[in-house]
């Protein structure tokens, strides 16, 4: 049987998606459909009001006028064409164009992008920022370039990762022994937990609010603005602020795809995907002042927990040892040149 609360919750998303499975966010530029010579789609994972897709469709709108109609793309959010992923695959193999996906995820196939979630590494934005957009932020993009897709934008924002929970706040890293929380697929955060002696549990992010409502797993991490665009707060009551990763998008593209389009639209395509991150930063970090207040009008309890036991918890297991051994000491010493010394 369904409840009646994940009824109303599919209602909400129909009515986000505005009316229709699968229905792109088309532009309203009057181009003939002729004049397309190129037809391409940007898919992403997350809900159609995320800061991801708002400013992703004023890019493609910029495009199609820029390129006066020779490249028209359709934004399809919200996982309609598949799970973060079966998006991943279809971008490796042309089925998509574009994708939008998180560091964390990528990790799956291009291991070195999950350095930048390393556990309780960056103490603020300004390290982030400095990291992203200097030498460990080109380091990961040339990988992501080495493996047969191709990194269109820098790195823009998934914000700092915070745990929710529907039984109790984590102040403590004892309050994190035995508890079941859903991760991401992505072996930098399920190592992580593993190491603080929680239970992650892998699962795709479309399958996240059912986990919660469901009690598969007590609570998730994630940034605010993912716990507001996807209501993960009417399945949870607790939030407690950790910020124990740091986590980025990139949008993504098919290397066949990407080589097949003029310099001229290469060009424009990194330009306007270009403004469209740096727009989507900032509103992240706007978001991130408005939506702690926003989401305890909705219910859910904050708590501020000192980061500092957590990283000496970590400290004191093979964590960080483990992690600098698969990524390298290049890759590692970039870390830590913005991070600073993790043990």
């Amino acid at each position: 049987m369904t409840s009646s609360t994940e009824k109303n919750h599919r209602i909400r998303r129909r009515s986000l998606l505005t009316a229709g499975a699968a229905l792109p966010l088309v532009s309203l530029i009057n181009y003939p459909a002729s004049a397309a010579q190129f037809n391409y789609k940007l898919a992403t994972g997350q809900d159609p009001t995320h800061p991801n897709n708002v400013r992703a469709q004023q890019a493609i709108e910029r495009i199609a006028k820029a390129s006066n109609g020779q490249l028209q793309m359709k934004l399809f959010p919200a996982n309609q064409l598949g799970a973060d992923t079966d998006l991943l695959s279809q971008v490796r193999d042309g089925g998509v164009q574009f994708f939008t996906l998180a560091t964390s995820i990528l990790a799956t196939f291009v291991p070195v992008c999950g350095i930048v979630n390393t556990g309780f590494a960056f103490p603020d934005y300004k390290a982030v920022w400095m990291a992203m957009d200097g030498k460990l932020g080109e380091y990961v993009r040339n990988a992501v370039n080495k493996s047969g897709i191709v990194a269109v934008t820098k790195l823009m924002d998934n914000g700092f990762r915070q745990i929710t929970s529907s039984t109790k706040p984590i102040n403590t890293p004892a309050d994190l022994k035995g508890f079941k929380i859903r991760v991401p697929p992505a072996p930098m955060l399920t190592s992580l937990f593993q190491a603080l002696g929680a239970g992650p549990a892998p699962i795709n992010f479309n399958e996240v609010y059912s986990a919660l409502q469901t009690k598969v797993v007590e609570g998730e991490e994630n940034g605010l603005s993912i716990v507001y665009t996807a209501r993960l707060y009417e399945v949870q009551k607790y939030c407690s602020m950790t910020s124990h990763v740091w986590d980025g998008y990139l949008t993504l593209g098919n290397r066949a795809s990407w080589a097949a389009l003029p310099k001229n639209l290469q060009e424009i395509v990194l330009r306007e995907l270009g403004v469209a991150a740096d727009e989507q930063r900032k509103d992240v970090a706007a978001a991130d002042l408005s939506l702690r207040k926003t989401l305890t009008e909705k219910g859910l309890v904050f708590n501020d927990p000192d980061r500092k036991p957590f990283q000496a918890a970590l400290s004191n297991t093979t964590y960080y040892k483990n992690w600098k051994g698969k990524y390298g000491a290049e890759a590692w010493g970039l870390l830590e040149q913005y991070a600073g010394k993790l043990a």
